[in-house]
C-alpha cells in the first residue's frame, strides 16, 4: 500500500513538468462592439474565447491544467474575439447566431467555468445586451 501511495504522489510531481502552451498569442483583429457588449464579452467570454486569457492557478496543476488548457484552446479554434476581423464576413455572421443559440441555451458559459468564476454567469440584462447586438448585427448581413 505505501509503495502505491509513493507511486502516486511520484506521478502527480513528475506530471506538473509536463509542458502546456498557456501562451496568450497577440490581439490581430479584436472584435468591434458597442462598449456595453464589450464589458459582458470581457467579463463572461474571454477568459476561453480571446488571447487575452487571464490563466487560474489551477491550469498550473495537472491534471486539471490538461483540461484548462484543452478548453481553451478548443474555444479559442471555435470562436476568437481577439482575430474576430480576420474572418470572413459570412463566417462572423454563422459565429454570432451560434453565439446567441449558445447563451439562450444556458450552454455559455459553460457551467463549470461558472462554479469559480461565479462573476462571469450571465444576468437577464447582460443576455438581452447580447440578444440586442447579434439581432442588430445579423440585420445588417448582405
Amino acid at each position: 500500500m505505501k509503495v502505491i501511495l509513493i507511486s502516486f504522489v511520484a506521478l502527480l510531481v513528475l506530471i506538473q513538468f509536463y509542458p502546456l502552451d498557456r501562451s496568450n498569442p497577440p490581439v490581430t483583429a479584436e472584435i468591434e462592439t458597442p462598449p456595453e457588449v464589450k464589458v459582458v464579452l470581457k467579463e463572461s467570454c474571454y477568459d476561453c474565447h480571446s488571447n487575452e486569457t487571464v490563466w487560474p492557478f489551477y491550469a498550473y496543476i495537472a491534471p486539471v491544467s490538461w483540461l484548462v488548457v484543452r478548453d481553451v484552446h478548443k474555444a479559442r479554434h471555435d470562436v476568437n474575439f481577439s482575430e474576430w476581423g480576420s474572418i470572413p464576413v459570412e463566417k462572423q455572421y454563422k459565429k454570432l447566431d451560434k453565439l446567441w443559440e449558445e447563451v439562450e441555451e444556458g450552454k455559455m458559459p459553460l457551467p463549470i467555468y461558472l462554479i469559480t468564476h461565479p462573476g462571469a454567469k450571465l444576468s437577464e440584462e447582460h443576455k438581452a445586451t447580447i440578444k440586442n447586438w447579434v439581432q442588430s448585427s445579423l440585420a445588417t448581413k448582405p
